[in-house]
């Protein structure tokens, strides 16, 4: 069996660095130039590692849901639902402005002003938010269950409410409106709880 030469770069800072490229530019702004350069590896190599560019995009949004979107799948996982909603707009506070990395949220800034070219990603965007909403659906149905959301509340509605509430807080991180403004915006969503 004939085997290639070993990687001589580390796969997981490389994957780190294409994340960033593509939650700084998009998928569609993201030039291979782009990433190869920040990842520090030829194209061959990219390709080699990690396939073509949809491919790496996949890998780079996998990885940015186990890292700095790690706090949805914490936040289904609380005691109440009040507390599920408290830390998914706090995580998505947190996540939007994370010191050295880019700000706003890559699944917002990675769909934004796509063409036919990044119809793909925009798709793999559309349906990976969807699972995060619908997570938190199921989450919110069974506190209602439960007795722990007030009868006749909407969980899809309540759901929905919270998405509006943590993409539109991407939206004014990346426009730069710092953390403890973005604080602030929660904490007046959170008022509009159910009681």
């Amino acid at each position: 069996m004939t085997r290639g030469r070993p990687r001589s770069f580390d796969a997981d800072r490389a994957l780190e660095k294409a994340l960033d490229v593509f939650w700084c530019q998009g998928y569609e702004g993201a030039a291979l130039s782009d990433l190869t350069e920040a990842m520090g590896i030829t194209r061959t190599s990219m390709y080699a590692a990690y396939g073509n560019k949809e491919q790496l995009f996949r890998k780079v949004l996998d990885r940015y849901g186990e890292g700095p979107a790690g706090y949805l799948p914490e936040a289904v996982r609380k005691p109440t639902a009040r507390a599920v909603a408290e830390h998914l707009l706090r995580g998505a506070v947190l996540a939007t402005t994370l010191p050295g990395r880019p700000a706003g949220c890559l699944s917002v800034q990675g769909a934004l002003a796509t063409g036919r070219p990044g119809e793909a990603a925009h798709k793999l965007l559309v349906e990976w938010r969807k699972r995060g909403e619908q997570r938190v659906r199921e989450r919110f149905q069974a506190a209602l269950d439960e007795g722990d959301l007030p009868p006749g509340t909407d969980p899809a509605a309540l759901a929905r409410y919270l998405f509006t509430v943590a993409y539109g807080v991407a939206v004014q991180a990346a426009s730069g409106v710092p953390r403890d403004r973005l604080q602030e915006t929660v904490e007046i969503a959170l008022r509009a709880w159910p009681a």
